[in-house]
């Protein structure tokens, strides 16, 4: 998809674990490159990966992590509104209104929520609610387009969803978001030959070792 020039994009990253080729193939470098022609606003979706780290210090070493490798592989703040997400209070504030407009119904149909319990993942409100959160995470900045991957646009649609039935009650208060998917974009192998992903353990870490990467690989 290509984008017109200035527009608002917005899109965060989960630092539940190093980041690793996925993340920046799959949604990083896309980032970096948008920053050149459109606002970019892009986060650390810290709260999102309590779900499933709720050990504070892996978690605050964690975002601090991911803030310095995405700033390392280009991430300008003169360019881009960088941010995490524990530090913007108004995220919450807006999840608690968003969620009085989710039906159960809706969060039923998520199926990324059943696939994490399918696998093994020990279901919580937070995994259930997580797209009340995401929903919070996109309109709160105004945000016009949000790049998301094929197993994220289910959770786009939903929050499309929650602004148009928020609008209706009221009235026009939040921009309703467009997908960016980016068709070229193939989903990232791991070491397993499933999707790479922290939560499927077959991840290959962006910095490490040489002699640590052999052996991984």
């Amino acid at each position: 998809m290509h984008l017109e020039k200035n527009l608002r994009v917005l899109s965060g990253i989960q630092p539940s674990g190093a980041l690793h080729l996925g993340n920046y193939f799959g949604m990083m470098s896309r980032m970096i490159k948008y920053q050149e022609e459109n606002e970019l606003f892009c986060f650390i979706a810290n709260y999102h990966a309590m779900t499933t780290l709720p050990d504070s210090k892996t978690l605050s070493s964690n975002t601090f992590n991911a803030a310095c490798d995405f700033l390392a592989l280009g991430l300008d703040p003169e360019k881009s509104t960088f941010w995490v997400q524990s530090d913007v209070p108004q995220v919450t504030e807006l999840t608690w209104m968003l969620a009085s407009h989710a039906s159960v119904g809706l969060m039923d149909r998520a199926t990324s929520y059943k696939d994490k319990i399918a696998r093994g993942i020990k279901p919580n409100m937070g995994l259930y609610a997580y797209p009340v959160l995401m929903a919070a995470d996109i309109l709160l900045f105004d945000s016009q387009i949000v790049p998301v991957g094929k197993d994220q646009k289910q959770h786009l649609e939903m929050t499309r969803d929650m602004a148009i039935r928020f609008n209706n009650t009221y009235g026009e208060t939040l921009i309703v978001p467009k997908p960016d998917i980016e068709k070229t974009t193939q989903l990232v192998p791991g070491i397993d030959g499933q999707k790479m992903s922290k939560s499927y353990n077959n991840t290959i870490p962006l910095f490490d070792t040489d002699k640590k990467l052999r052996k991984q690989i």
